[in-house]
């Protein structure tokens, strides 16, 4: 609760004719953002003073007893939320997954469950996340950048000479995303969606790279993106519980060696639609905004 001290001014004569104001101290008393009590103390005449940010403006036709009162409400500025200005990457290696298609949402495929319509593949749930991360305070690049082609099986090549190219510009971020789509067999059993609000959304999974089959001499921090991949998971169960997939551990690398925090997240798999995917993003950029103010995971 915020007490505020204002003054009340009332207009009265002296016998030698000089204005004088009894003026009257009032603690007013905001549950923010607005006053609703006061109380008066002490009332003595004073001679007229004003204060230098007040300004008294007599009215012309007003009586001698006329009462003026000013009333100031301060309000509190909220702190910023500690992830405010937070530097977020979004690509997509596998650029062209998709999704199921629907009646209001066809697309021309260019191979099962893949297309290179932006509007219909993973680059717009990226557009979508881009859009919830800056709306919550977060700073984000999003790269559309196509890696698939010519060739799918050397994607992630073409996609670290990208993050290449920005580390050596001087670019850095508090999160690397790689936004992808996962792919589950019409047997497999792993719940596609969660139902919120009457409404069905997809399911998220985080999956993080060891960097132990390759070859590779440079391998990821997997512990530290394991740790910011645990923060998401637990930010999205707990705000709807099966939201989010358990991490998901494995030997590749997938870039994630490039900087701290990496992570490749799966939003949704190939039989869920576009829009399940979209409905869930709000979702997913809390808990990113969350897993970067820092939340220890319950599981930690």
């Amino acid at each position: 609760m915020l007490c505020l001290l204002v003054q009340l001014a009332v207009t009265c004569l002296s016998l030698s004719g000089q204005h004088l104001f009894r003026r009257r101290n009032v603690a007013a008393f905001a549950e923010q953002p607005y006053v609703f009590a006061v109380e008066v103390a002490a009332d003595t005449p004073v001679p007229l003073t004003v204060a230098p940010q007040a300004t008294f403006t007599p009215q012309p036709d007003a009586a001698e007893t006329d009462t003026f009162l000013r009333v100031e409400v301060i309000r509190e500025t909220p702190e910023p939320p500690s992830w405010a200005g937070k530097r977020v990457l979004i690509y997509h290696t596998h650029t062209w997954e998709a999704y199921e298609q629907t009646d209001g949402a066809p697309y021309r495929e260019t191979e099962k469950w893949r297309t290179k319509d932006n509007s219909n593949n993973v680059v717009a749930v990226g557009d979508a996340l881009t859009a919830a991360l800056e709306a919550l305070g977060l700073t984000v690049v999003h790269d559309t950048t196509a890696f698939e082609p010519p060739n799918l099986d050397d994607a992630y090549e073409r996609s670290l000479a990208m993050l290449q190219r920005r580390a050596e510009a001087g670019e850095s971020y508090d999160l690397y995303i790689d936004l992808h789509r996962d792919a589950l067999s019409s047997a497999s059993t792993i719940r596609r969606t969660v139902t919120i609000g009457g409404e069905e959304v997809a399911r998220f999974m985080v999956l993080i790279g060891k960097g132990t089959t390759g070859g590779y001499t440079e391998k990821p921090d997997w512990e530290a993106n394991q740790l910011i991949a645990r923060r998401i998971t637990s930010s999205l169960n707990g705000q709807c519980e099966g939201l989010a997939r358990d991490v998901k551990i494995k030997t590749g690398r997938f870039n994630q060696h490039v900087a701290d925090r990496c992570v490749l997240i799966e939003c949704g798999v190939n039989t869920n639609t576009l829009q399940q995917v979209l409905s869930g993003v709000p979702y997913l950029a809390q808990a990113i905004a969350d897993a970067l103010a820092g939340g220890e995971s319950s599981s930690e």
